[in-house]
């Protein structure tokens, strides 16, 4: 029978997307068949799946350490925010409503039928299924209609792990205290902790670990150390998007308000010969920056407005002037035309907004969203070329005659007439070495010979290792409960 486990923390960004990736690729190796699944996320890091919808980024990383294919029954509600107080609501891969915080609570409830649909269809296809809650069983607040944490688990009938973080400091508080908070009947769900990020000699922390026990009543999985090459990895969160320092080719990425889909950085973070700056607003572009590459955005329009405030415009425009490359992708690409056209408002103001102006193309946005999977070649070199889109709006004018990719028979893709500007659709092109290496070259770079998607695989493999060796992982599966059939429970 099929078994589940779901992993909650005891506060955000406690390392539990790790956690379950880590684990589905331990148990994997132990010769189960492993499904992640994730009921609620909340990230603009979005994924496409086979089954041709959208999950969280995290879920796609996860089904790639289980050995599986991502399919939206793992994430089957997404939140995508488009400003500071809406999101976008996508449910089993597709877009129902943008809606106001205040009113997704109402909206919530009825999204645990489908929760539970794509949770008991995966389970009959696996042996165990991985749960991964969201933010923290704490926030008892949101305990009323809750899909992401004890409301799920009491649904489902699974039983808990609660992950802390030392390194945030204050681990036996946030342990303790999520006990203290919990209704009883939530409380009797947890039946473990894992301290997780822990820097130096772990048995430094058998009192705190045995105080924990003493004042829970859980046992303890273990103490986890710092895994190094976390970073290695696709990051899940927006504030998780950090530079790293590398050789001397610098590509420098403003930091958008709504950045999107910023996995597109991760292989040119891993190449040591380079070296990516994160440009936080108020600070200008760097002046030495080989390419200004502008990423995927939720809101075109907006962070169009952002990018100007922040008067990156005009040292976007110096940078050309200088030779320097500039490269947009998705909403970035957007950016760069004369205009973007939003006549029925769906970004917001209905109307016509002027671009940046460094690519002679038009974007009219459309209600229709593109999710695919999808192959191309790079014309220049004829190099193959995998990714994904996931966009609304439609681009063409004049420098779209100098598309440079072609995806599955279609001209992909802008250029200037100079050839250093240029923007695309294609989200994962660098993931494709032979054109990482043909576009570094081009901006004066060279190639590492990096393999990256086999530099991911031995991470995730690494990361088992590490939780095998610091984790009780034979106690965690004994945990481990029976996946009731989908008929005997119902709200």
């Amino acid at each position: 029978m099929t078994k589940a486990i779901m992993i909650q923390g005891a506060g955000s960004n406690v390392g539990k997307s790790m956690i379950v990736a880590g684990l589905a690729r331990a148990f994997l190796r132990r010769g189960l068949r492993v499904m992640p699944f994730k009921p609620q996320n909340m990230s603009n890091n979005a994924a496409v799946t086979l089954d041709g919808g959208e999950i969280g980024r995290a879920q796609a990383l996860q089904a790639l350490a289980a050995g599986v294919a991502p399919l939206t029954d793992m994430n089957p509600v997404l939140l995508k925010p488009e400003s500071e107080v809406g999101a976008q609501v996508i449910v089993q891969g597709k877009r129902i409503a943008t809606v106001k915080a205040r009113d997704y609570a109402a909206l919530k409830p009825s999204l645990m039928a489908p929760v539970l649909e794509s949770f008991h269809r995966l389970a009959a296809t696996c042996d165990l299924v991985i749960i991964e809650g969201a933010g923290s069983p704490a926030e008892i607040n949101l305990r009323d209609g809750d899909i992401a944490n004890m409301g799920f688990a009491e649904a489902a009938g699974v039983p808990v792990v609660l992950v802390g973080d030392i390194d945030r400091g204050g681990v036996i508080a946030q342990i303790v205290g999520t006990q203290a908070v919990l209704p009883a009947e939530d409380e009797a769900r947890i039946k473990a902790f894992v301290v997780n990020k822990f820097r130096g000699d772990p048995s430094l922390f058998d009192a705190g670990l045995a105080e924990i026990a003493t004042r829970t009543g859980w046992s303890s999985l273990g103490v986890v150390p710092w895994f190094a090459d976390a970073w290695r990895l696709p990051a899940e969160d927006v504030m998780d998007i950090a530079g790293t320092k590398g050789g001397a080719l610098k590509i420098a990425v403003p930091r958008l308000n709504r950045i999107a889909n910023f996995d597109d950085l991760d292989p040119l973070s891993s190449e040591p010969g380079v070296t990516v700056e994160i440009v936080e607003a108020g600070r200008p572009l760097p002046g030495d920056a080989a390419l200004v590459l502008i990423p995927g955005t939720k809101s075109t329009i907006a962070d169009l407005q952002f990018f100007r405030a922040q008067g990156w415009d005009i040292d976007l425009k110096a940078h050309v002037r200088r030779g320097g490359h500039v490269l947009g992708i998705c909403g970035g690409y957007q950016m760069l035309g004369t205009a973007i056209i939003d006549e029925d408002g769906i970004e917001g103001q209905a109307g016509r907004h002027e671009g940046l102006g460094l690519l002679d193309v038009v974007t009219e946005m459309k209600p229709e969203k593109r999710l695919a999977l999808t192959k191309a070649l790079y014309l220049p070199t004829g190099d193959a070329v995998q990714g994904y889109e996931i966009h609304i709006g439609q681009t063409d004018g004049p420098d779209r005659a100098r598309a440079w990719l072609q995806v599955e028979g279609r001209s992909e893709g802008a250029a200037s007439a100079d050839g250093l500007v240029r923007g695309c659709y294609l989200h994962g092109l660098f993931t494709s070495d032979a054109f990482r290496a043909a576009y570094l070259a081009e901006l004066g770079g060279e190639s590492s010979g990096l393999t990256y998607a086999a530099d991911v695989e031995a991470v995730l493999d690494a990361l088992a290792t590490h939780l095998e060796t610091h984790m009780d992982l034979d106690a965690l599966y004994a945990l481990a409960g029976d996946v009731a059939p989908a008929a005997i429970r119902s709200l």
